[in-house]
């Protein structure tokens, strides 16, 4: 890694390490936290955030399509579905922070078909019923996770696909078939990402497998930067809703 690289890094350490401020709105805690660290964010969380392209390849998107990503950032995902954009008639990102937005205006600009809303992704709707709902890396962040669901739920058509791809610890006795982390593990993530507002939980995939049990789901670990020897558990989701349209 070149100096210069390590000097955007650091600007970005040190954001995370002064932590997300607890006060204000959930819009201005995020803007206050990203916007000094908006222009380095895709190159550091490329090195953090796991799971994204594998989420976005096993999400089912038909052909004339419509694709919704809640807390979609600045947009990095519209260039994992590659060609397959092509195939869609929209795909819209919700989000609330202004500075990651603009990151990705440049991105929506290349395809006719994406749109941005900048808005509280508990209470976005769409016009009509979509065939796709994702997050990454974007539930673990949300005050009212479980309003963010049932919203998400709520504009999918029957058998269309939810996916998720975040961040958690598991409960101290999982359920059978769920993996169980250590105890320093559970204790020291839900600390360490608190700081950032980054709320690591048992319940999120708990919940989710409750709210639909026709889903794979795939709970893995992956390294952090500047933190060799430790990794940080993270899971994918990918269910759909009951209905007609279901296998």
């Amino acid at each position: 890694m070149s100096p210069r690289d390590l000097l955007a890094d650091s600007r970005v350490l040190w954001q995370m390490l002064r932590g997300q401020s607890r006060a204000g709105s959930a819009a201005e805690r995020l803007q206050a936290f990203y916007a000094p660290q908006a222009s380095r964010y895709d190159d550091f969380r490329a090195r953090l955030l796991h799971g994204r392209s594998e989420l976005v390849d096993r999400l089912i998107t038909p052909q004339g399509g419509v694709v919704v990503e809640l807390g979609g950032g600045t947009g990095s995902n519209i260039e994992r579905f590659g060609r397959r954009m092509q195939q869609l008639r929209r795909y819209t990102l919700v989000d609330l922070c202004p500075a990651l937005l603009e990151q990705a205006r440049p991105r929506a600009r290349v395809h006719r078909n994406v749109e941005l809303v900048e808005g509280d992704v508990t209470r976005y709707q769409p016009a009509e019923a979509v065939d796709c709902v994702f997050f990454s890396y974007a539930l673990t962040m949300i005050d009212d996770w479980r309003a963010a669901l049932n919203n998400a739920l709520s504009m999918l058509k029957p058998g269309g696909t939810l996916g998720i791809v975040d961040f958690y610890v598991s409960a101290a006795r999982p359920r059978p078939g769920f993996v169980r982390h250590a105890a320093w593990q559970r204790w020291l993530w839900r600390r360490w990402f608190a700081h950032d507002g980054v709320r690591l939980s048992p319940a999120h995939l708990e919940a989710l497998t409750d709210l639909l049990p026709d889903h794979v789901r795939l709970e893995k670990q992956g390294a952090l930067p500047y933190m060799p020897g430790l990794k940080v558990p993270y899971y994918l989701f990918i269910g759909r809703k009951p209905g007609p349209g279901a296998a």
